[in-house]
């Protein structure tokens, strides 16, 4: 007899078993979350956690279940958890020095690649307050022509772009600099057919009602737009847009109220072909326009 030894648990255990700790604290996606975070703490793909589902974990196993569960219940987001996050079909390397990225997000490098769809010459594109990289390494994925510069601010976001221009295979096509996006841009960067950006737009006394899981663990840095929210499209279009050859794009994520202002910006700084796109949920997210 074994006496009080507790019997060990198959996978499929431990997966019902976070997700009710997750429902019960009321997370929308929990079946999602729970697969994810199980297969992160037991080392596994998704694939093959599902097919390992009714075997036996070790208790080793079972804890890390446990610490990756308090994470969460802590409002630490999944994306910082496991270290990676899928963007535009891509799986990249995120971690606190960057912004989770979103799927509204995607609607850019959409518009960005409808913009291109009929160019078969090279391309070069910038992309501006980079963070993880995720739009400059989907358009490089998507582009084969094409060579991205990836920019921003801070090393540490730069050495997460690094790392997924790596995993995305964009080899020499991909660069990686340092550059402040609200001073001069640095001496022989050369002009470019299209520069994308989703800036900080955050207006600053806003950054205390964003949700706990975004105020608490993302990085400031990347969500702080000054007294408006627009310090960044009004340094980017003074000091980046030159940059732009005849005929380039210029594309900007925003926040959903500010469309008409950054067209404005746009228009003053002699853009035409100006216009906005909306996400899935019909909120304005894009706004662009040409040199």
């Amino acid at each position: 007899m074994r006496g009080n030894a507790a019997m060990p648990k198959t996978y499929n255990e431990l997966y019902i078993g976070l997700r009710k700790q997750l429902r019960d604290a009321g997370v929308e996606a929990a079946s999602l979350e729970a697969r994810l975070l199980t297969a992160h703490a037991v080392g596994k793909t998704q694939e093959k956690l599902l097919q390992d589902l009714q075997l036996y974990a070790s208790p080793e196993l079972e804890k890390r279940v446990s610490a990756v569960a308090a994470r969460r219940l802590r409002g630490e987001p999944v994306a910082y958890i496991t270290g990676s996050w899928e963007f535009y079909g891509l799986e990249l390397t995120v971690n606190r020095d960057v912004l989770i990225p979103r799927a509204d997000t995607e609607v850019l490098v959409d518009k960005a690649l409808e913009l291109q769809k009929d160019r078969q010459a090279p391309l070069r594109i910038l992309d501006l307050c980079t963070g993880s990289g995720c739009i400059g390494c989907a358009l490089g994925h998507m582009l084969p022509q094409s060579h991205v510069v990836l920019a921003d601010l801070s090393l540490k976001a730069l050495n997460c772009a690094r790392q997924n221009v790596r995993r995305c295979e964009l080899g020499a096509r991909g660069v990686c600099i340092e550059a402040d996006a609200t001073a001069v841009p640095p001496p022989q960067i050369g002009s470019f057919d299209m520069i994308v950006s989703n800036p900080p737009y955050i207006a600053r006394d806003e950054l205390v009602q964003l949700d706990g899981s975004v105020r608490e663990y993302e990085p400031h840095m990347a969500l702080d737009g000054g007294e408006d929210g627009l310090d960044f499209y009004r340094a980017i279009l003074r000091h980046w847009r030159p940059l732009l050859r005849r005929g380039g794009w210029l594309l900007f994520e925003i926040g959903e109220t500010q469309a008409a202002d950054v067209e404005h910006l746009m228009r003053v700084a002699g853009l035409s072909g100006i216009g906005t796109v909306r996400d899935t949920a019909g909120l304005d997210r894009v706004v662009f326009g040409r040199e």
